[in-house]
């Protein structure tokens, strides 16, 4: 089942279940950036929301809005009970402290996962991790290996995956060549975020069965590329675009839905 054609089947599942429990579920995107790849990701957002029933409401704010205004801003979403879920389109403007931000979004409507609180898993790990078992990947004693330590998907991918019980390694930076090459030749299960066209590619020596998931968006030539060299020798490689990043979205519609049936039911 390719990527497209699982998340398919996820907002199908996503939008019975909104009708069948009579759901109305709310998600507020807070941007404060005239970034053009946010513009984007927040389009893709609204439009899954749609899809599955769900309504949004696209709050763009000034970028010389201070700190304490839009705290304020994200406050007033905290107390609407009509509002499920709330979450903070990054970059942010050089004047606000992004941590500051994280933890002032209650953690029972951060349906992106990054308050420390939060009782959702951070989309793009919980993402991945729902499509191995969607593919029947076995994950339990397995080798597996990050490469990039992130606080958005390196250090939580880690986490989900040692909570399936895999054997869990994070390369990064600093990591020899040597010593990448021996995890890598090692690997069942390997997921790169390091932001670098094509750093994984064909001069390392992978299993045939390796599983590669590829959380990279690079732009070469005006296309999109990812961080893993296309079409190499192994069971399954994510594609970019197409892979994770409809991984990610549709994850935060499930944390959304569970959002509202934890605030509605």
């Amino acid at each position: 089942m390719t990527v497209k054609e699982y998340v398919q089947s996820e907002k199908n599942r996503l939008a019975n279940l909104i009708k069948e429990k009579n759901l109305s579920p709310t998600l507020v995107i807070i941007q404060v950036n005239d970034d053009p790849a946010s513009a984007s990701y927040i389009r893709g957002k609204i439009k899954d929301a749609a899809e599955i029933g769900a309504k949004t409401i696209h709050d763009k704010l000034p970028e010389d809005i201070s700190q304490a205004e839009l705290i304020k801003i994200i406050q007033k979403y905290n107390d609407d009970s009509s509002v499920h879920g709330i979450i903070v389109q990054m970059p942010l403007p050089k004047q606000i402290n992004e941590e500051a931000v994280k933890l002032a979004v209650n953690p029972k409507k951060d349906v992106d996962g990054f308050h420390p609180l939060s009782t959702f898993s951070p989309c793009t790990p919980k993402g991945i991790i729902k499509y191995l078992k969607a593919e029947k990947i076995d994950i339990q004693s397995k080798n597996a290996v990050i490469i990039g330590r992130s606080n958005i998907v390196g250090k939580p991918m880690a986490k989900l995956l040692l909570k399936e019980n895999a054997n869990t390694t994070i390369l990064h930076s600093k990591t020899k060549r040597e010593d990448m090459e021996f995890y890598l030749a090692h690997a069942d299960i390997v997921v790169v975020a390091v932001g670098k066209r094509y750093f994984l590619d064909h001069s390392f020596k992978l299993k045939e069965d390796a599983v590669l998931i590829d959380v990279g968006i690079n732009r070469h030539d005006g296309a999109l590329c990812g961080d893993i060299e296309p079409d190499l020798n192994v069971r399954l490689q994510t594609p970019v675009p197409g892979g994770v990043g409809l991984l990610t979205r549709i994850s935060l519609m499930d944390n959304l839905l569970e959002a509202t049936v934890e605030n509605e039911i």
